[in-house]
């Protein structure tokens, strides 16, 4: 099984990646292959919008801009693996606008029906750091975009500095049974 994290996170240490780095563990002692893409890592724009509200996104299942700043590649990836872990700091009750920019534009090319994501076991991870505030507004975003796409949530794992312990070792295990092939 392949599966492919969309990681929101600027940072490589922190909240954040530990929970992703027990998530990668508990996949990849399933037997998984794990492709970890860090959207901080490329210059994504946002969606622009094009033409009357659709470019060819709508049709097409592209974006025009898909080439030049690596949006098509990393569509490419998700749509060849077998599941999905999106994850992401919570800022301001939100994912971090790197991955919102990044599945504002991936559910344009899904409105069609491409199957990038549909029926995709997708496991949620948003970690809050701070005040630990937001975490269910961010995995509701997470969730509605999950609904539009077709994925299927798989679980929603919401992480604070005060339940790090526990939620590392829950996100491990919830990998490891996606990766072994247990469906919701």
């Amino acid at each position: 099984m392949k599966i492919c994290i969309l990681s929101g996170n600027p940072k490589k240490e922190g909240l954040c990646q530990s929970v992703i780095d027990a998530a990668i563990l508990g996949a990849v002692d399933a037997g998984a292959e794990v492709d970890e893409i860090r959207l901080c890592d490329y210059k994504l724009i946002r969606c622009q919008v094009c033409g009357d509200g659709w470019g060819p996104c709508r049709e097409e299942n592209l974006c025009i801009y898909g080439k030049d700043d690596g949006f098509d590649g990393i569509k490419a990836r998700v749509q060849s693996s077998d599941a999905i872990i999106l994850a992401t700091p919570v800022y301001w009750w939100e994912t971090s606008e790197a991955l919102k920019c990044f599945i504002d534009r991936l559910r344009r090319c899904e409105f069609n029906g491409n199957d990038t994501l549909r029926n995709k076991q997708t496991l949620l991870i948003a970690s809050a750091g701070g005040t630990g505030n937001g975490l269910l507004p961010c995995l509701e975003q997470m969730e509605r975009f999950c609904k539009h796409t077709g994925a299927i949530v798989y679980d929603y794992i919401g992480v604070n500095r005060w339940n790090r312990d526990y939620k590392q070792l829950t996100a491990k295990v919830a990998a490891h049974a996606m990766a072994s092939g247990r469906k919701n």
